[in-house]
């Protein structure tokens, strides 16, 4: 009878204890499956933020060899109108060493070269223009009004000539009057080669020379602080005689 209620006793034991065991390994599993459910949840959070990064690098790569196709075609028409201001220089160093000829001879080849000239001012960067011009003029009413010989008119002329094409090496910070929101405004403006012109005005406004569909340029403030403050640290270098090294500037070019 004792041996009988013994294995009673035991066998309840045995399956509370299995009944625990059963009850503990389902919340384990539960809590397993859980874990499971945060760890793929921020699994699918990072595919997706890495999807998102990799697209947003896609797109700034393509922007950016889009900016460096305009780079190159703008590199490309500075080049090319350098080398026309040399093949004038080469025209009036021929006309010069042909100076055997009358002075009024070499007077209309002089005046074609100093009308080339002027185009090449009028259509180009617009830095200084006014003043580039103003010279040009200034030399062709001396010469047809033989203020200046032929010969003083051509050395002068390749001097000009010589200043154009120094322009497009120099980096530098100048003043000079721009149309401004329908006003003339005198402003401090730096320019690199003749390629990039960026302007800051007395009022802490900043901006950018930029070069339209018709090949005309216009002058356009930059509306957030980022840009603003990088055109500052562009001037503040080029006042500290840094004129070399690398510049995050806002680019005139993009469309």
């Amino acid at each position: 009878m004792q041996q009988q209620l013994l294995k009673k006793i035991i066998a309840w034991i045995g399956l509370g204890w299995l009944a625990l065991f059963a009850s503990t390994a389902m919340g384990s599993i539960e809590n397993l499956a859980k874990s499971l459910a945060k760890i793929r949840g921020e699994v699918e959070a990072l595919q997706t933020q890495l999807d998102s990064e990799k697209e947003k690098h896609s797109s700034r790569m393509a922007a950016l060899s889009s900016q460096l196709a305009d780079l190159s075609v703008e590199e490309r028409r500075q080049k090319l109108s350098i080398e026309k201001l040399q093949h004038s220089i080469e025209k009036l160093g021929t006309a010069t060493k042909e100076a055997e000829q009358s002075g009024e001879s070499l007077k209309p080849i002089l005046l074609a070269a100093l009308n080339e000239y002027k185009r090449h001012i009028q259509s180009g960067f617009p830095f200084k223009m006014e003043d580039r011009i103003k010279a040009i003029n200034d030399l062709e009413n001396n010469l047809s009004n033989q203020q200046i010989d032929s010969h003083k008119a051509i050395n002068q002329a390749w001097s000009l000539i010589e200043d154009e094409i120094r322009l497009s090496k120099e980096n530098g910070i100048y003043q000079q009057t721009i149309p401004l929101n329908g006003e003339k405004v005198l402003v401090d403006i730096a320019k690199l080669g003749t390629v990039f012109l960026y302007f800051q005005s007395r009022d802490n406004q900043a901006g950018m020379a930029k070069r339209t569909a018709d090949g005309s340029w216009i002058y356009e403030l930059v509306d957030n602080t980022a840009d603003r403050e990088r055109i500052k640290n562009l001037f503040d270098s080029l006042m500290k005689q840094i004129r070399q090294g690398y510049f995050e500037l806002p680019n005139p070019l993009q469309k």
